[in-house]
């Protein structure tokens, strides 16, 4: 009996995640090597979109994600001063029978931990920050920052905009700074003091937006991103910290919901929001790049995560039943079928969604 395909997946975010469940579901032997040490909540949230929710029920997550997010009936579209609705997006049922499955919003911890969850412990090797990769003929061998290596038969580098192995395979053109940032945080809802706020909202201003929502199925938390101009911060972290109170000034004059809902925050996260030109292509051999690594999205379309989940399904339709010399032809298939779609989602980058 043929011995199962190995593939070392670089990073355990939500695409490196959801391809380590994919691809064992497709009886693949996997490995993930993350650099950081633990797996941290981040306060941010997440549009699951109906495409994501499809494979997240694939991989057995429907009923936890539906239990842990909020199940939004519509997002409203307001305007900045007046409150007057602009349009209306409907979700609830109605997206639900329409694409076949929930729009959901979650706090993005929560969607890692679900992914975590069906990937075991075992599989996980954190600590791990890579620093070379070499084809040695029968595999690949990964070496990391600690002198310590490992050898699989095929690498995927899901290790996010940041990306060590696309740097390793690649020249690529540096990030650029859209001249725009974002703050981002969520906190517990009973911090607005019994203030009723809606569901789900954009506020519209004339050159900066604010997307408020909950991400718990009893309203216990709030999220909110924003979009704004800022020539001369460039700082592209998940974990910079913001000054609350520049986020409140930058909002200053906007609708009384808006102002309760920044009153109400304690501190935020701050980053440079970054545009990056598709790659020309993913794979080199036996080595590919996923999600982010290989098609970063700025937030407008909502879709990042989503595309990197996405990817793994697609991904371990390719892989599934194929042998070390079939990886690379596997890898060109995976990047024929993923690559148009991602660049039409990677395409838009004007402001239009949180």
């Amino acid at each position: 009996m043929a011995r199962p395909l190995s593939v070392a997946i670089v990073g355990a975010g939500m695409g490196g995640l959801a391809t380590a469940a994919a691809l064992r579901r497709a009886g693949v032997n996997v490995m993930i090597y993350e650099q950081a040490s633990k797996f941290a909540r981040i306060g941010t949230g997440i549009q699951i979109g109906c495409n994501a929710m499809k494979v997240l029920r694939a991989l057995g997550l429907e009923a936890r994600m539906r239990e842990h997010s909020f199940y939004p009936r519509s997002w409203n579209n307001r305007d900045w001063k007046s409150g007057d609705i602009k349009f209306d997006m409907i979700f609830g049922e109605s997206a639900e029978e329409k694409f076949g499955a929930p729009y959901l919003l979650a706090h993005r911890g929560d969607l890692h931990a679900a992914l975590a969850s069906v990937v075991p412990r075992e599989v996980v090797r954190l600590s791990h920050k890579l620093a070379g990769l070499d084809d040695t003929g029968d595999g690949v061998r990964l070496t990391f920052a600690d002198d310590t290596s490992a050898v699989a038969d095929a690498v995927v580098g899901a290790d996010g905009v940041h990306s060590t192995v696309r740097d390793i395979l690649f020249d690529t053109a540096p990030a650029r700074f859209t001249g725009r940032i974002a703050y981002r945080t969520t906190y517990p809802a009973a911090l607005l003091g019994g203030k009723k706020i809606d569901d789900c909202t954009k506020w519209w201003g004339e050159d900066r937006h604010i997307v408020i929502y909950y991400v718990k199925p009893d309203r216990s938390e709030v999220y909110l991103v924003t979009s704004q101009p800022e020539p001369d911060f460039r700082i592209e972290s998940w974990s910079a910290k913001g000054d609350v109170r520049d986020l409140r000034a930058s909002f200053e004059g906007f609708h009384p919901q808006v102002g309760q809902v920044l009153a109400a925050c304690p501190d935020v996260h701050k980053w440079a929001i970054m545009d990056r030109e598709a790659l020309d292509r993913w794979a080199d051999g036996k080595v590919t790049l996923l999600g982010d690594a290989c098609h970063p999205m700025t937030p407008y379309m909502a879709q990042g995560a989503a595309m990197a989940i996405e990817d793994a399904a697609v991904l371990s339709r390719c892989l599934a039943g194929v042998d070390r010399d079939g990886v690379a032809d596997a890898f060109r298939r995976f990047e024929a079928t993923r690559k148009g779609r991602t660049t039409r989602v990677q395409e838009p980058r004007a402001p239009t969604s949180g």
